[in-house]
């Protein structure tokens, strides 16, 4: 079984005396940021000098200095910028300011493990992956909870690099619920593959391919987004609190009945084919050398597809129906 760790397992003190330098303020940097800063840590928020980030970083009592600086003032040193930026930020601003005894740390394990970033022999390399979006780590750290994490460590020059990882962790929060430990392979692989074939990819056609069935056969749009889309955050949240089996003790008889008679039509060989194959273009690398093209040529497909994707029924019906609906969107705090 794979080990999980908790605050009883964690020294915070190892933190005390060090520097720790957050290396962007987007969705996940600033909650790192807000979170080590309200546990008492010494943080600055590293970023380019035209930064839009850098007021509200400040406005939010954060110390904010150019990149280089805190990589050099700085222990720990937590690179919270996009995959696709990892690699050519750290050849520019971050490799040559290292020094022995320093942390680089990780929330994703897709720059090592892909070989966009190779440290030097004599640093610490680690990563705390909290498995939810920032807005999430923020929120549920303010409420008192936490967002549970992975934790793998690639490089151990110091020989307390696990404690000092575990250390970090605590001071998003993550401790709170459970950090689990792995390897920047394991995390990047499946984590990829989670958002490709099944949380994002997978869903989202399920969603919309759900929503064209019950329009196409005559349901009106606002029913079956509220049936394939909408819905689907109660039995998300079912699973979250319990596990499948919880999900299926709340649900009714009806339901339950339901999700087994259509497992196998929906999920066929053929979908289990494609899912392999998913799968083993991310293990060898395919997936990642065609995302850092991408990003290379401009994004041409991810422009066009945020393009289309907007012009589907289901989005296009999304501002109504919430206008319409008395919900009350969670402040992101």
């Amino acid at each position: 079984m794979a080990t999980i760790y908790h605050e009883k397992d964690v020294d915070k003190t190892l933190l005390k005396n060090k520097k720790i330098a957050i290396i962007g303020f987007g969705n996940q940097g600033q909650a790192h940021a807000l979170n080590l800063k309200d546990s008492g840590y010494d943080i600055v928020v590293g970023l380019r000098p035209n930064s839009k980030n850098r007021v509200r970083a400040k406005n939010q009592g954060i110390s904010v200095t150019d990149i280089v600086y805190a990589v050099r003032t700085s222990d720990i040193i937590s690179l919270q910028v996009p995959d696709e930026v990892q690699g050519e930020l750290y050849k520019k601003q971050i490799k040559s300011h290292l020094s022995p005894g320093k942390m680089l740390l990780f929330s994703h394990g897709f720059a090592i493990h892909f070989g966009q970033i190779s440290p030097p022999p004599d640093v610490d390399v680690a990563m705390i992956a909290p498995k939810g979006p920032g807005h999430m780590l923020r929120n549920k750290f303010l409420d008192g909870e936490g967002v549970a994490a992975f934790l793998a460590v690639d490089q151990d020059t110091t020989g307390e690099a696990r404690d000092i990882a575990l250390a970090y962790a605590a001071g998003i929060g993550s401790t709170r619920v459970g950090v689990l430990e792995t390897t920047f392979k394991e995390e990047a692989e499946a984590d990829l593959f989670g958002e490709q074939a099944v949380i994002c990819g997978g869903l989202t056609s399920l969603m919309k391919a759900g929503f064209e069935t019950l329009v196409e056969a005559g349901f009106q749009p606002e029913v079956a987004y509220f049936e394939c889309i909408n819905e689907l955050k109660l039995t998300v949240e079912l699973v979250y609190l319990g596990g499948l089996s919880f999900m299926r003790k709340s649900i009714s008889n009806t339901a339950e009945y339901g999700d087994y008679l259509t497992q196998k039509k929906l999920i066929t060989p053929e979908t289990r084919k494609a899912m392999k194959k998913i799968l083993r273009d991310i293990k060898d690398g395919s997936f990642a050398r065609s995302w850092m093209r991408e990003n290379k040529k401009g994004m041409p497909f991810m422009k066009a597809m945020r393009k289309s994707e907007k012009q589907h029924p289901a989005v296009k019906i999304e501002s109504w129906f919430r206008e319409k609906m008395s919900w009350k969107k969670r402040e992101v705090r």
